[in-house]
């Protein structure tokens, strides 16, 4: 069995120390071997004042100290070796150097303030790994709103164009490809391994930022539990480990025993030595959507906000004998199929005959626990699950199939243009958290308090469903009064309640009355003259350098006119 680092410092300092120790002691002092070497063994010795077990008489300690010198100074260099050969680092390096890689991305962010436009491109880079199938893995952050990527493995000066496969931003797993074989040649695919148990040791290897050669690093497992991904905004199973995570080791594979027991993807802001990574079950559950499918496939959800039932008064209110223990029921999303056969203020006891502790947690290995949520996320999509409801004191078993389920306000909208449509200099999108993280970091506290609490809070009536907000009004004669209008939603179109911007651009431009009309939030109109605003239209274009007055994904639907035809409509 491999022996950790640590030991066998200890072991290889006390060994010398002992020798030291010899050299200067009459009588000798050791009586039996110390920690030999398998190539070297250390003679034996016995306690004799007179005589030396390496031959011949001694004063002192003359002629030990003599065959003793030779020992240590052949033995340390070989057991120094040696030592180093069994350790989890050097096993991680024999692996790392022909199956990590070094992600070179060069990405261009969405400007959602200024939709029609980025930001300035930047440079980064990750980690990677290779797995079989000529597979490389990496993290979905490493590549996000990437407009070209390139890898270089170990010891390589050359760097090889990769595409991106897929992207789970959800997990924050990306899967890339390469397609010069002269990349494959000589490279050690991995092999995923299992969820290691607490204490066991795993080393990340990695490209951190300070250095260009690669990085191991070593530590031990602290917990396993569902954590937030911060790319992804999910709360999905991680593994945190007491070893640093750099920018740069982002991708890069944590490797126990030969086999991949997680991928490095996070550290915990303000913790020394805390980071977090990505469990195999996680990874797989990745990889087998885009084997199956062709594509990322997204994580489950069942559509439900839960509440625990630690209190007794709690659980005596909705009848739960002693034995029982579940969560109970608030909110259930109107999209999920939970909503058709479960209502609120039901008792989930048991998720796929697991029972569910009052806390919401699962059994989970060797007297862990684990929230119940974690069983969700690990079935496919369009399974299906048995549920065991307690609804007014009487016990009910529901399938409900399962499905990954999108927010009212999207979390994130990466490797995606932002959408948007103007008229007359009225800047309309679609609400999203991306949209309010340009605000700043502090975003929850400086973007607009109303909107904000709508992009978190609220849960869509019907598919496809936007919370429509108008921007900012590029200035004009046309809107001169609506500038403190903006960041209001808007709701209606001429008195029709609009679904989402496509909708809002299709009652707009297919508008057969003079005036047009918008009623916002907080009981706000804006009254235009149509003819009057699509002739402005262009004008505004042209002096904010603005090319289309809608976005791409509004100018594919047929249904809405070419911005071509629009500029020759508005100009006449």
């Amino acid at each position: 069995m491999i022996a950790s680092v640590r030991t066998l410092r200890k072991l290889f300092t006390s060994y010398r120390s002992s020798l030291r120790l010899l050299r200067h002691s009459s009588p000798p002092l050791l009586s039996k071997p110390l920690y030999p070497s398998p190539h070297l063994l250390l003679p034996s010795f016995s306690v004799c004042s007179t005589s030396s077990p390496l031959g011949g008489k001694t004063n002192g300690c003359g002629s030990i100290a003599s065959s003793v010198a030779e020992v240590e100074e052949v033995g340390e260099e070989e057991e120094a070796l040696l030592s180093y050969r069994h350790t989890d680092a050097y096993a991680a390096i024999e692996l790392a150097l022909d199956s990590v890689v070094k992600v070179f991305t060069v990405s261009s962010s969405p400007n959602y303030f200024l939709p029609w436009q980025n930001k300035s491109q930047r440079e980064s880079m990750g980690s990677g790994f290779v797995l079989p199938g000529q597979r490389i893995v990496t993290n979905a952050h490493v590549v996000a709103d990437h407009t070209f990527v390139l890898v270089r493995k170990h010891g390589s000066p050359t760097k090889y164009k990769a595409e991106v496969q897929a992207v789970g931003h959800e997990c924050d797993l990306a899967l890339l490809t390469v397609e010069s074989e002269e990349f494959w040649e000589g490279m050690r695919f991995l092999e995923l391994g299992e969820i290691p148990y607490l204490q066991e040791a795993v080393a990340v290897v990695g490209y951190p930022q300070g250095g260009d050669n690669i990085s191991v690093t070593k530590g031990v497992v602290s917990r396993v539990e569902p954590t937030q991904y911060v790319h992804g905004a999910s709360q999905l199973m991680a593994i945190q480990i007491d070893a640093a995570i750099n920018p740069g080791n982002s991708g890069g594979p944590a490797i126990m025993g030969d086999k991949v027991a997680g991928v490095a993807f996070q550290n915990l802001s303000g913790a020394e030595n805390i980071g977090y990574i990505i469990p195999v079950p996680v990874i797989k559950h990745f990889l087998s959507g885009i084997e199956e499918r062709g594509k990322y496939v997204g994580f489950c959800s069942l559509g439900l906000s839960c509440q625990p039932t630690e209190n007794v008064q709690l659980r005596e209110h909705f009848q739960m004998r002693s034995e029982m223990t579940g969560v109970l029921v608030s909110k259930i999303n109107p999209l999920s199929d939970a909503h058709k056969v479960l209502k609120k203020d039901d008792i989930v006891l048991a998720f796929d005959g697991v029972p569910i502790a009052n806390d919401g947690t699962v059994p989970f290995r060797n007297r862990e626990r684990i929230t119940f949520d974690h069983l969700v996320s690990m079935k496919k999509p369009e399974e299906t699950a048995t549920l065991t409801v307690l609804r007014e004191g009487v016990e009910h078993e529901f399938n409900i199939t399962l499905r990954p389920l999108q927010a009212l306000a999207p979390v994130h909208q990466f490797d995606k243009l932002p959408s948007y449509y103007i008229l007359a200099g009225l800047v309309f999108v679609p609400l999203t958290q991306p949209y309010l993280h340009e605000y700043g970091e502090d975003w929850y506290n400086t973007s607009p308090r109303r909107l904000c609490e709508r992009a978190l809070r609220e849960l869509p009536k019907k598919a496809g469903e936007q919370l429509i907000i108008l921007s900012q009004v590029l200035m004009d004669d046309i809107n001169t009064g609506y500038e403190r209008l903006a960041e209001l939603q808007v709701k209606k179109v001429n008195g029709v309640e609009i679904e989402n911007l496509k909708h809002l651009c299709g009652l707009v431009e297919n508008c057969r009355e003079e005036s047009l009309r918008f009623d916002l939030d907080d009981e706000r109109v804006i009254v235009l003259n149509y003819q009057n605003a699509r002739m402005a239209t262009s004008r505004i274009l042209k002096r904010h350098r603005i090319p289309s007055a809608m976005s791409t994904d509004l100018v594919d639907d047929h249904s809405i006119q070419s911005p071509e035809n629009y500029v020759a409509c508005s100009l006449n």
